[in-house]
C-alpha cells in the first residue's frame, strides 16, 4: 500500500516525502521520536464507520476525537470502526492508514489544530512509513472538511 500513497501524492502534484523507520510509528509518540518532532506534528489517522461509509479523521497526534463532534461536521453519525473493517474499505491496516492511497470511498475530515503546524507528519500505509506534508496540502488532496473534532 506504500506504492499506492507514493502514486497518490504524485498525482495530486506532493512530492514524494516518504520515509520508512524500521523500529516502526505505531503511536503518535513513537513517531514523533522517531522523526524527531513533536507529537502534535503527527498527523494520526483514525478511521470511523458511518453506516457503511469510511469516515477518516486526520487528527493531531495530541489530541484525542470526539465522535459527536465528528458527526455534527460530517452529519452522520460515526461508530469506532473494526481492524477487519477498516483493512477492507481502505486497503490499510490500523496504524498504516493514511490520509491519501484508499481502494474506496472515503470522507476525510481534518482536525483544524493542524492548521497551525507546519510541517506535519502522516502515515504512508505502514506502521514503519510516514510522509511530509502541510495542513493546506492535506486539505487539497482529499478534498477535507476541516473542524474542531479534539475532545474537550
Amino acid at each position: 500500500m506504500i506504492d499506492a500513497v507514493r502514486q497518490a501524492l504524485l498525482r495530486a502534484g506532493h512530492d514524494d516525502t516518504i520515509v520508512e523507520f524500521p523500529a516502526g510509528t505505531h503511536s503518535a509518540a513513537d513517531a514523533a521520536r522517531a522523526i524527531d518532532c513533536c507529537v502534535a506534528q503527527i498527523a494520526k489517522s483514525i478511521v470511523f464507520r458511518a453506516g457503511d461509509d469510511v469516515v477518516l479523521v486526520i487528527a493531531s497526534g495530541t489530541n484525542r476525537i470526539d465522535r459527536k463532534k465528528v458527526a455534527a461536521i460530517t452529519g452522520q453519525p460515526v461508530k469506532n470502526a473494526d481492524p477487519e473493517w477498516v483493512r477492507a474499505q481502505t486497503g490499510f491496516a490500523v496504524g498504516g492508514v493514511a490520509p491519501v492511497g484508499h481502494i474506496g470511498e472515503v470522507t476525510t475530515v481534518i482536525d483544524r489544530d493542524l492548521l497551525s503546524l507546519d510541517p506535519l507528519w502522516a502515515a504512508a500505509g505502514s506502521p514503519a512509513h510516514v510522509f511530509r506534508t502541510t495542513a493546506q496540502q492535506l486539505v487539497g488532496m482529499t478534498g477535507a472538511l476541516v473542524g474542531d473534532v479534539r475532545q474537550d
